[in-house]
């Protein structure tokens, strides 16, 4: 049944309108981007499909073009969408994050980190470095990797983080597998990278791990 004969309540495009993008399941959210889906399916069953053929969401947005455009109703005008609306929450975010700005809201860290750090197919160590006020100085990408894992080395971080005159750091790092559950290594060194940073009275506030999902925060889970 095509989604205009759905109840109006249970569409996509008409359920974010009545309660936002956060009421809506990976699948709406595809299906409207799709706009629309293939014969005999609608937009929603298309991205359900699509969804289970990537295995997550993350590895849909990470896939390159020549994989995203093998998919049955992909192509690359999907391709080009994509790129640009991935390419435009960046710019937001970093728009918002931008040098001299406070850290006044968790969920935008999350959002921005997200949008930072989920397309990557390999792993990502980075770090947003803060003044005494929370202030943004720099976001930067320190360290990659392969598909499982990229080695963090806390000389390096705590000398950017002096280069930076920083008082205060958030790190982040993805985890392609779209798993955000950390590992006993991320739990070994964010322990070294606070010790290493703690001889300098830099404090780590948070290290979130990008993954599905809400990025996993070591802060609120007591990790730090």
């Amino acid at each position: 049944m095509s989604i205009k004969n759905w109840p109006a309540d249970e569409r996509p495009r008409e359920k974010l309108l009545q309660r936002g993008a956060t009421a809506l399941t990976d699948a709406e959210l595809l299906a409207i981007f799709l706009r629309t889906g293939t014969p005999g399916k609608s937009a929603v069953d298309m991205a359900r499909d699509l969804l289970s053929e990537y295995g997550s969401l993350q590895a849909l947005l990470g896939a390159d073009q020549q994989r995203f455009c093998q998919s049955n109703g992909l192509g690359d005008a999907k391709y080009a969408q994509l790129q640009a609306v991935l390419e435009m929450a960046r710019r937001h975010f970093a728009e918002i994050l931008q040098r001299g700005n406070a850290l006044t809201s968790p969920d935008i860290t999350r959002a921005y980190l997200s949008a930072q750090l989920r397309g990557y197919s390999f792993e990502v160590f980075a770090c947003l470095f803060l003044d005494n006020q929370h202030r943004v100085i720099q976001w930067e990408e320190l360290f990659r990797g392969t598909i499982d894992g990229a080695s963090v080395y806390p000389r390096e971080v705590a000398k950017r983080a002096l280069f930076h005159h920083a008082a205060a750091v958030i790190f982040a790092h993805n985890h392609p597998s779209g798993i955000n559950e950390p590992s006993q290594a991320d739990r070994q060194i964010t322990e070294k990278l606070k010790q290493a940073l703690g001889l300098f009275d830099i404090r780590v506030l948070d290290h979130f791990i990008v993954g599905d999902g809400q990025p996993f925060s070591f802060a609120e889970h007591g990790l730090l």
